[in-house]
């Protein structure tokens, strides 16, 4: 790999020559590859495996009980556990964030993922949050966002709200938080050897942008984090100036302290290269993934927790219009019968024109932050209303809150799963009971349908579908070969 000629020498003169050239066999060697299991979606006793039951040892990520490293890498797009949301594909230091939250979270906190897109770390966090914990997942950039979105549904953890802001919106609402993840946009050196692109955009002016760049996202939303709150600041690069400079002016001009991350010695990770604050970093060829900074926060004062705003009652809901008796299509579309189709409490609620279903105990938080912010999901989408028939969305089907008996549910071999997330007309079991039906491979939901009878009305997401028309000569089933004999997936 070339790289420029003042990213090799700022490094070197950063690291050392013993450091640098570790980091110089790591980026010319093959990037590992790894996947995050979902603890809410995998069973021991399913067609998948629980964290807990796979295969341990080599293929495990010491920092994350749920990521394991693959043998190589498959084709992720025609695994149906993929789109069911069973597992996350994401870089093993990405992960690292699982472990702060574990150490520096343990109770439950209303948390915000800042930059969040694709949503590798929202769902990280999501899986290791304490029950009782709301997640915000935001992203300033429309296309991202919409992948946000959509990667935060097939999770389908119900606390959780996705919305598409800018930090300074956020500074403003008056929310309060008690964890503000920023993972913010950087120069992507720690990406340079799986991405090219990183490398041609280079530059020490760059560099100098990315870092002023970051300054304004944290002081932006500096306002909603709660005195006492705790800020978990990460970027993918190496300099110190995106880094270690900008946690000592974060401490210094916002005024918090930087806290310590316990690690442990055979993790390989690298502490400070400048100063002397506790901060991680990753580097290629001394950790088993790409490159990573990250450090925690705390910032000065103390307050009441930020979970303490979800109290309060909730605003008065509008009154219904009545309907003109003479035309039966002016009759109030009925709401969705969210207590035969979820477990738990829930408030169904209008988003734009689409039905949603968010939890009761956060419902009058979500009223304040839709108000406030563009959200873009919140709880369990449930689709749209036409007439008085609600068109079920995906989200609902891949909800781990929707209720085992909520729909007939049509198990479909590997073939038809890719077909059905591709959005082709597919053929139900001839037993499957007519009207809505949750489509399932191999025990786990992907969507609906509506079975006709002869034919069905495939549901799947237009902007979710696969746009490839290739089909592997072999199923995918990456969860296949982590799970240990005991619980080993079933064979198609």
């Amino acid at each position: 790999m070339t790289l420029p000629q003042d990213f090799e020498a700022d490094t070197r003169r950063l690291m050392g020559d013993a450091l640098y050239a570790t980091l110089r066999q790591g980026l010319a060697a093959e990037p590992p590859v790894s996947i995050r299991l979902n603890p809410f979606k995998t069973s021991a006793t399913g067609p998948s495996a629980r964290a807990d039951t796979l295969r341990p040892g080599a293929d495990a990520v010491p920092w994350c009980a749920e990521g394991r490293y693959l043998a190589g890498r498959p084709n992720f797009t025609f695994d149906p556990f993929l789109h069911a949301g069973c597992y996350y594909v994401q870089e093993a230091a990405s992960m690292f964030v699982a472990h702060v939250l574990r150490q520096l979270a343990p109770t439950p906190v209303l948390m915000l993922d800042l930059c969040a897109a694709p949503g590798g770390k929202s769902t990280a966090a999501r899986a290791v949050l304490p029950p009782g914990s709301l997640l915000f997942a935001n992203e300033p950039v429309r296309l991202r966002a919409s992948v946000l979105a959509e990667n935060v549904q097939k999770f389908g953890h119900p606390d959780t709200v996705v919305t598409h802001n800018f930090p300074r919106d956020y500074g403003r609402s008056g929310l309060l938080f008690d964890v503000i993840l920023a993972d913010v946009p950087c120069s992507g050196e720690g990406m340079f050897r799986k991405d090219e692109g990183a490398v041609g955009a280079w530059s020490r002016q760059h560099v100098a942008q990315c870092r002023q760049l970051q300054r304004t996202i944290v002081e932006d939303v500096w306002p909603a984090l709660r005195p006492g709150g705790l800020l978990v600041y990460s970027t993918c690069t190496f300099n110190a100036e995106e880094n270690e400079e900008n946690v000592d002016w974060i401490a210094r001009q916002l005024g918090a302290d930087v806290m310590d991350i316990p690690t442990r010695p055979e993790w390989n990770i690298t502490g400070a290269l400048v100063g002397r604050e506790p901060v991680c970093r990753f580097i290629p060829g001394k950790t088993r993934g790409e490159g990573l900074f990250m450090a925690a926060l705390r910032k000065h004062g103390e307050s009441e927790g930020a979970l303490a705003q979800l109290a309060g009652p909730a605003r008065k809901p509008a009154a219904r219009k009545q309907p003109d008796r003479r035309n039966k299509a002016n009759a109030p579309a009925a709401l969705p019968p969210v207590e035969a189709w979820l477990e738990g409490d829930f408030r169904p609620t209008d988003l734009r024109g689409i039905r949603l279903a968010v939890p009761a105990a956060w419902h009058t938080l979500y009223e304040r932050a839709a108000r406030q912010l563009h959200v873009l999901h919140a709880g369990v989408t449930l689709g749209v209303q036409k007439g008085r028939d609600l068109v079920p969305h995906a989200s609902l089907a891949l909800s781990t809150a929707l209720r085992s008996d909520a729909f007939p549910r049509a198990e479909v071999d590997y073939a038809t799963a890719v077909a059905y997330l591709r959005k082709e007309a597919v053929t139900l079991p001839p037993d499957t009971p007519r009207g809505l039906v949750v489509i399932a491979c191999r025990g786990h939901a992907l969507g609906f349908a509506k079975n006709l009878g002869g034919r069905a009305n495939n549901l799947y997401p237009q902007e979710w579908k696969i746009k490839s028309s290739h089909l592997p000569d072999t199923p995918v089933n990456v969860l296949a070969a982590l799970a240990a004999p005991t619980c080993r997936p079933h064979a198609d």
